[in-house]
């Protein structure tokens, strides 16, 4: 795990929670890795990264989501999902776990333009914490959109904006739950349809 001190100082509650993490279930379709922690935002921290490819696993046209550009062409979408610990706690966090996360994926000029866009995407998360079974507090995010525009030799490229979701929020217990509902999001936003609970277990792969 990517933690900053030897495994065999790591508080049991932190291990714990790694468990938890472990043993979380999900979607086939995420891939998760274990990156570098960042540095300097807790004593102890696990990073992860997912990716989500939909073309590998492109839905029905009915099961296509609104972030799907009109051609129906499948998006793709990746992020970062991080667990904080610090034992003496915070009270910008309201207790010792924070989960910090990150998500990016392309949509439609269009659908780029559609001022309820953020408040979308923060009702997918919501609605993915409250569907498993997830208690929080404190809870935050922020939705950007970038769009590029291209022009002179490169005037042939289709314009392209990229939506980015950064939320956090303080857990209160079964961090594998946390998890499965983030990679829901993932999912929702890569426009996979959801899957059955306990398909499978979320492989965990180590970056080095």
């Amino acid at each position: 795990m990517s933690v900053h001190h030897d495994s065999s100082a790591v508080p049991a509650v932190f291990r714990d929670a790694l468990g938890q993490l472990r043993t979380a279930h999900g979607s086939p379709q995420v891939r998760l890795v274990e990156i570098p922690a960042p540095q300097g935002l807790a004593p102890y921290a696990i990073a992860l990264e997912a990716e989500i490819d939909a073309t590998q696993n492109a839905p029905s046209p009915e099961n296509v989501t609104d972030l799907y550009p009109e051609s129906g062409t499948p998006l793709r979408a990746h992020g970062r999902f991080v667990l904080l610990y610090d034992p003496a706690g915070s009270p910008v966090w309201d207790g010792q776990f924070r989960i910090v996360t990150f998500i990016r994926t392309t949509t439609d000029a269009e659908m780029s333009f559609d001022p309820l866009l953020g408040q979308v995407a923060w009702s997918w998360l919501v609605e993915a914490l409250e569907s498993n079974g997830c208690h929080y507090r404190a809870a935050g995010a922020a939705a950007t959109r970038v769009l590029a525009e291209h022009f002179g030799t490169l005037a042939d490229r289709p314009d392209q904006t990229d939506l980015e979701v950064r939320a956090s929020w303080t857990p209160e217990e079964n961090f594998g739950a946390h998890l499965q509902a983030w990679t829901a999001m993932l999912c929702a936003f890569a426009g996979v349809p959801e899957l059955p609970d306990g398909v499978t277990a979320l492989p965990f792969i180590r970056r080095n």
